[in-house]
């Protein structure tokens, strides 16, 4: 934990282990949820999958879980995935 001494430096290192707890549980979820997202197969079910994403995507970078560019480049990079695989779903029709 480190070496602090006075009161509210304590405090402060009790509230940053807590916080640094829910973050990490929060990106696990989100990691969890991208996974999902990749080894879906159905179109539909990658769609709302992907709104659920967005949804704890915008949530995390409005907490500063992670950073607003983090944010965007995921999104970006997961809606492009999205279309190749819409693309490729009829390109096999």
């Amino acid at each position: 934990m480190g070496v602090r001494v006075n009161k509210s430096a304590l405090k402060k290192q009790r509230k940053d282990e807590k916080r640094r707890l829910s973050n990490k549980s929060y990106k696990s979820f989100v990691k969890t949820l991208t996974k999902k997202f990749l080894a879906e197969q159905n179109i539909e079910k990658k769609k709302e999958l992907l709104d659920q994403l967005y949804k704890y995507l915008d949530r995390a970078a409005d907490k500063r879980i992670y950073h607003p560019n983090t944010v965007a480049r995921k999104k970006s990079k997961l809606a492009k995935l999205l279309n190749q695989a819409i693309q490729g779903q009829t390109a096999q029709k």
